[in-house]
């Protein structure tokens, strides 16, 4: 027996489905011999990359496990003291195991299938209740992307809400956190918007147009003012009053919907959320009733299902911006609802007595180190303070102080030459406090031994002015006072995942989304403390392990994308959108090209593009497809022509948003090159490309990455997700830059995110992904990816008609089935099939998107041909149901479709008045009888839900059962 000594491992093997046989069954199906020989049939040659991936060979979990854990090493976990709207906090183990660690919470989708998705919405509803009371506004969204976004978010609804959507002033307090500050004129400047930065106290509202005003609570360094008579001064200008709050302290102080605040925005990071280095964070958005339409994000409400029976669904989808386009008051597509989850799980695990004990102690913590700062003789600036100080000191101070602090690894921060900023939060205990102390005491050169706390801390009192003292209740549902052991909230969080379909349980093949494996390698380093615990803006010396990984992953995305340079900033693919566009826009005005405005959009595009778009500034022109779904090339050049001198752009998806490799991509490039304009390519559908081709082969100038697609970071129910954006040589000194940590090019567009390198903790995932599969498995993956897709068109053809081919006849990584005539025939809607798919196991693909009644599926490359025929044969057995209703066999409106999805209750029930077997409704095929995956609620009333908006957690009283009620 001959030995084979050396190393094998290949995780590639483990992230692709098919395995070698079952390929080849495929590329039977399909007619052709070979793999390769298939692609070449497929992608377009005059695309297609002449040389391979110019990257590492891939290599095995535990080696680049190894590899990982030595550049964590380079990193310094140092004691942080920073603030500035991060802080340290504990993540309850219950919820570290149970959900940030749970491929059941982090793999599931969008809950746009609210049947399936029950869990995850009451978990947000919880976040949303917490939000609400905490912050005393009456209603929240269902988070947002960290809290700077959500300050121009905010600034943007004050924007709308005074009927125009450009010009003005917005005033921002400097007490603001300098990212918030940098976000927000970012975000300003396109929209023709002077942000105005001063002091509340002082500013003349009244000399200028000013439609909205941003106050930090505590300011950035620490101070809490009372803001209640310069919210009057901003309604009397005819305003809107916007404050950035953090959560913690509202525990203890006045909440800003008690003092006039039209909108309260902040992170909810400190709420069990790990720093990661910048993210990432579920920001939080609350306003008043009044403006509940046109609120940014998503937003769960409460409505009934088919039985009338308390259920939970994302309210108002009409808002978000794949329906309204450039009419869109936001672009914000992903949220950051796993960390939403874990924020309000934090809260349902402490509760309001647990919450406000933690916010005592760091605040009797923060006291007692003012007394001991005072008995030093550096007395804090400000008397009014929640858990942040603000120390006035001489230049060589400043400098022995952090020198000192240095020594003890401890940071502080640094807000001048002279000042210093020391906040304490959840983590702190006595012993740091006698450290930072002690710092002082070494860096300033004072005489005397150590200060003793017990000595400082007789009659400890708030010093907080009564103005500022919270009286009202908050967290009073049941559900904030009930999980408090380890055991219940154990149980609560298990239930609720139960709930949920995720990619545990089948494969989630949503087109346009690619729902690829999440591998447990790429996961476990992301709560690595060494990765894990370091604040977004402690010294780069410190992130030196971090370094290495942004700059490699940075290389390889380069690489992929066959562009110049990367930015990580982007915490998310609609962010990715507009930094790119503001990229062309920056480049355009120093070529003297500012006036360039228009941005050319195929009616295909994804909703995002116009949004962001128009966000960047752009006049959006459509431009028309053809019948087969491509870009209609006359049309684009006669609109090309038309607004030559103003041409600023197009935006494009690759392959198109119909699932084909259109032909002519690089005249398309052409003509808006030769018109002076840019190529933005959407990097939606990038999993189709990688090894392949790539958008700067191609033509293209920019392209943003959905890490959470194409580079194996989670969906986590909604979010989180990264959207780093690749340029081309000419646009890479535009890069985005930053405020607090110097990042981008020499002519850098203003900060797109709050903390330097977005989601930085997430980008560990693509790291590890890129590390393990290397060149060759890259390529491979999309190959794959190409193959499954085209294994599902050809085995559904016959039931479904696939809606678009390209000209070789095949699709791309996804295809759309056509289930508009189904309608004409049988009565059925493309939602009746998408609930029904759920009583066999699925999750439905994409529903009316791109095309109204059709279904867009994406198996990628990670489902095995044993998935992929199970689907097949579950969409199959569906059309058989519907041709019982064609011809007569089950009526038209009372069948196992229109009825779908059906609940054990349902099934249980004394009657049973249905023209199907029980059977036939819940067990379809033997499959599903052994594992079946049962939906808590029947069909979600959308109508109702929409009309009654009841957007916070209701009385336990609104879930019991009228027997319930009776007993």
């Amino acid at each position: 027996m001959s030995l084979n000594w050396k190393y094998q491992e290949s995780f590639a093997g483990r992230h692709i489905g098919p395995e070698a046989p079952e390929v080849k069954q495929m590329l039977s199906t399909l007619g052709v011999d070979s793999l390769d020989a298939f692609i070449e049939r497929t992608v377009p040659p005059a695309i297609r990359a002449q040389e391979p991936l110019r990257l590492p060979p891939g290599r095995g979990e535990n080696e680049v496990l190894a590899q990982l854990e030595a550049i964590a090493a380079k990193n310094q976990v140092f004691r942080s003291f920073i603030g500035m709207g991060y802080h340290d906090t504990h993540v309850p183990n219950v919820i570290l195991r149970n959900i940030f660690q749970n491929p059941g919470w982090y793999t599931q989708y969008t809950p746009y299938q609210a049947e399936i998705a029950q869990g995850r919405l009451e978990a947000l509803l919880n976040f949303q209740t917490m939000v609400t009371d905490l912050t005393g506004m009456e209603v929240a969204n269902a988070s947002l992307l960290d809290e700077g976004t959500a300050a121009a978010e905010a600034m943007g609804l004050a924007l709308h809400a005074k009927g125009d959507s450009t010009g003005g002033a917005f005033f921002v307090s400097e007490g603001c956190h300098p990212q918030t500050v940098d976000v927000v004129r970012t975000r300003a400047l396109p929209l023709g918007v002077e942000v105005v930065v001063g002091d509340h106290r002082t500013v003349d509202l009244s000399a200028k147009k000013f439609f909205g005003a941003l106050v930090q609570y505590p300011a950035t360094d620490g101070v809490v003012h009372d803001y209640r008579a310069f919210g009057e001064k901003v309604h009397a200008a005819g305003g809107l009053f916007i404050v950035a709050a953090d959560l913690l302290s509202l525990t203890l102080l006045t909440p800003p919907g008690e003092f006039g605040a039209d909108v309260a925005v902040g992170s909810a990071q400190r709420f069990g959320v790990p720093l990661g280095y910048g993210g990432p964070h579920a920001a939080f958005f609350a306003t008043k009733n009044a403006y509940t339409r046109v609120m940014p994000g998503r937003l769960i409400g409460v409505s009934e299902d088919a039985q009338g029976r308390p259920a939970l669904r994302m309210a108002l989808q009409t808002r978000e911006q794949h329906i309204r386009r450039e009419k869109a008051t936001s672009n914000i597509c992903t949220a950051q609802v796993l960390l939403a989850v874990m924020a309000g799980m934090y809260a349902v695990y402490h509760g309001p007595d647990g919450l406000k004990s933690i916010a005592e102690r760091v605040h009797g913590l923060t006291v007692l180190l003012a007394r001991g700062l005072t008995k030093l003789g550096f007395k804090p600036r400000h008397d009014q303070f929640f858990d942040t100080l603000r120390v006035e000191l001489t230049t060589a101070q400043v400098r022995g102080v952090l020198a000192a602090a240095e020594g003890a690894k401890m940071n502080f921060r640094r807000i001048d030459d002279k000042t210093l900023g020391l906040a304490l939060d959840e983590t702190t205990r006595a012993k740091d406090v006698e450290d930072i102390l002690a710092a002082f005491v070494q860096g300033a050169n004072k005489a005397g031994g150590p200060v003793v706390l017990e000595e400082l801390a007789s009659d400890l009192e708030s010093p907080l002015a009564k103005e500022v003292h919270r009286s009202s209740a908050y967290l009073t549902h049941p559900v904030f006072n009930r999980y408090h052991s380890e055991t219940e909230m154990l149980r609560y969080v298990r239930r609720l995942e139960a709930k949920d379909l995720s990619l545990t349980h089948s494969m989630i093949p949503l087109g346009s989304c690619t729902m690829k494996l999440n591998a447990t390698a790429e996961m476990i380093p992301v709560t690595w403390p060494q990765f894990s615990k370091l604040h977004p803006f402690a010294p780069t010396s410190q992130a030196a392990g971090y370094k290495v990984i942004f700059e490699q992953l940075e290389h390889a995305l380069s690489q992929v994308t066959g562009f110049a340079g990367c930015s990580l900033q982007p915490n998310a693919g609609s962010q990715g959108e507009y930094a790119g566009l503001l990229v062309i826009r920056a480049y355009h005005q120093a070529r003297g090209q500012g006036h360039r405005d228009v941005c050319l959009i195929p009616s295909s595009a994804h909703g995002t593009n116009p949004a962001s778009a128009v966000m960047a500034g752009y006049q959006v022109v459509v431009t028309k497809c053809d019948e087969n779904g491509n870009i209609d090339l006359k049309d684009l050049a006669v609109r090309a022509d038309e607004y030559k001198d103003r041409l600023a752009a197009l935006m494009v998806t690759y392959p198109s948003t119909h699932g084909v490799f259109e032909e002519e991509i690089k005249e398309i490039c052409a003509i808006i090159h030769e018109r002076g304009g840019q190529v933005y390519m959407d990097g939606a559908n990038l999993n189709a490309q990688v090894g392949l081709t790539a958008p700067g082969h191609i033509g293209a100038d920019v392209c943003h990455i959905n890490l959470h697609k194409t580079f194996c970071i989670p969906h986590g129910g909604g979010g989180p997700g990264m959207g780093p954006i690749c340029v081309a040589s000419h646009l890479v000194k535009f890069l985005p830059g930053h405020p607090v940590i110097p990042t981008g090019g020499a002519e850098a567009i203003g900060a797109i995110s709050a903390a330097p390198w977005g989601s930085a903790s997430i980008l560990l995932i693509s790291w590890m992904y890129v590390q393990m599969m290397g060149g060759e498995g890259l390529t491979e993956a999309t190959k794959l990816a190409i193959l499954n897709a085209n294994y599902i068109a050809e085995r559904l053809q016959p039931h479904y008609p696939v809606l678009y081919r390209g000209k070789r006849g095949r699709v791309a990584h996804e295809c759309i089935l056509d289930l508009r005539p189904l309608k004409k025939t049988a009565g059925v809607e493309v939602e009746d099939v998408a609930k029904r798919l759920m009583d066999y196991g699925f999750h439905a693909p994409t529903v009316s998107f791109p095309v109204a009644g059709t279904l867009m599926i994406e198996p990628t490359e990670s489902e095995s041909k044993a998935e992929l025929d199970r689907f097949c044969d579950a969409m199959i057995a569906i059309r058989q149901e519907i041709r019982d209703v064609e011809e007569g066999r089950s009526p038209k409106d009372n069948n196992v479709l229109k009825n779908a999805p059906h609940t054990a209750r349902t099934l249980t029930a004394p009657e049973w008045n249905r023209p199907y077997t029980r059977e036939q409704a819940v067990f379809p095929t033997a499959w599903v009888r052994d594992n079946k995956f049962w939906p808590s609620v029947g069909r979600l009333n959308n109508v109702l839900g929409d009309r009654k908006l009841v957007c916070s957690c209701p009385p336990i009283e609104d879930y019991e059962t009228p027997a319930q009620k009776v007993a």
